[in-house]
């Protein structure tokens, strides 16, 4: 019984945790797109900002959908409001400082840097 309650329990947290951003990729970034161009990309809990470098700001908001965990990788799903979806990737390690959001074929749209 208790086995079942800790597995219950696991599975409550990881909903709530899917809800809304993760603290891999919550707060500031610098990000350049596959032209080149840079932006800065800001993540709250429930909504980001994009500024490009003419310091037009966009801001959308979003929910993660789902988190994928490898040996070498996390890759978080996204789902903008808008019904556009994102993969964000971040390669393992102590502290990740570096990443890529791609778009639902796969295709690179930033690379990212703290």
């Amino acid at each position: 019984m208790k086995r079942l309650s800790n597995y219950l329990l696991g599975f409550l947290m990881l909903f709530l945790i899917g809800c809304s951003g993760s603290d891999v990729y919550l707060g500031a970034w610098k990000a350049k797109d596959v032209t080149g161009a840079r932006f800065d990309i800001n993540f709250e809990a429930n909504s980001l900002t994009i500024k490009d470098s003419a310091g037009v700001i966009t801001k959308y908001e979003y929910t993660q959908n789902s988190i994928e965990i490898n040996t070498s990788a996390k890759t978080y799903g996204i789902n903008l409001k808008d019904g556009r979806a994102y993969q964000l990737y971040f390669l393992q390690s102590a502290h990740e400082k570096t990443g890529y959001i791609k778009d639902d074929n796969g295709n690179l749209v930033y690379t990212l840097s703290r």
